[in-house]
């Protein structure tokens, strides 16, 4: 089988997580497994979009001493094998950390195509989107279900070229129920002519065809994440696993099942 061509994934993964080294494996089986773009999460103490998996997730890289630094550095060995367009996703107190035009301009330099910082967005960003501009990087807003017109005019007047639509609100970690209350906020965004990325809760095959022809790229997050928890936990392969699990998405009766690293 073949993966299918009608669907883009953007699959996402924790820079550091499950450890230094083991991330760019990780990395490697997402790109083998099919995955159109990748998100890079640079973990925070306090991920206040994210539900349990991550933020677990988040932790374990942080107390294993995770940095910013280690993060830009495994985007450069990611885009030094492969083309494919890298989001870096974090919160704002990471891109204070680092000054809001360092943080950017180094992401330029490594190659990164956008970020997404779901708690700076247009009117409180700190220049983020004009510093993007100038820098080259696409600041990608995250818009949530049943925005208001003002609202969505305002981020819109930033010009992006990516939309991401949280299916929900909340955070993620959870199932996403579609329905056409689903579908009519999607078919919205896409009548900005934005490319419009969909994510929050999508966990199976049937949630990425029930959405394919409704969004132009799915973003897939927690379940990638408990992939990698699961394979740590049993001894597997963490490059099989999650190469496995994006290809069961994208692949009608793929299989998620690994061997055990020998």
């Amino acid at each position: 089988m073949s993966p299918d061509k009608n669907i883009c994934l953007m699959t996402h993964m924790i820079a550091g997580y499950p450890n230094a080294g083991t991330d760019f494996e990780v990395a490697r089986g997402l790109i083998d497994g099919g995955a159109g773009f990748l998100e890079v999460q640079f973990p925070f103490s306090d991920p206040s979009a994210d539900g349990l998996p991550i933020q677990a997730a988040c932790m374990a890289a942080l107390n294993a001493g995770f940095r910013v630094k280690n993060g830009f550095e495994l985007i450069k060995r990611i885009k030094s094998i492969s083309d494919i367009p890298v989001f870096v996703m974090s919160y704002a107190s990471v891109v204070y950390a680092k000054g809001v035009r360092p943080f950017v301009r180094e992401a330029g330099r490594c190659g990164v195509e956008g970020l997404i910082i779901p708690d700076l967005m247009p009117g409180y960003d700190e220049g983020l989107f004009q510093i993007g501009a100038a820098e080259g990087v696409h600041i990608v807003p995250v818009v949530p279900p049943a925005l208001s017109e003002a609202r969505l005019s305002e981020i819109l007047a930033q010009n992006p070229a990516y939309l991401y639509a949280a299916l929900r609100v909340g955070i993620t970690g959870s199932r996403t129920e579609i329905d056409e209350t689903v579908f009519s906020s999607l078919a919205r965004l896409r009548g900005t002519g934005k490319q419009v990325f969909a994510g929050f809760g999508i966990e199976t095959r049937a949630q990425v065809i029930s959405l394919a022809v409704h969004a132009d790229v799915l973003i897939v997050g927690s379940e990638i994440v408990r992939a990698i928890a699961e394979a740590v936990k049993d001894g597997k392969q963490v490059y099989e696993s999650v190469k496995r699990k994006v290809r069961s998405l994208l692949e009608d009766g793929a299989t998620v099942e690994t061997e055990k690293t020998e």
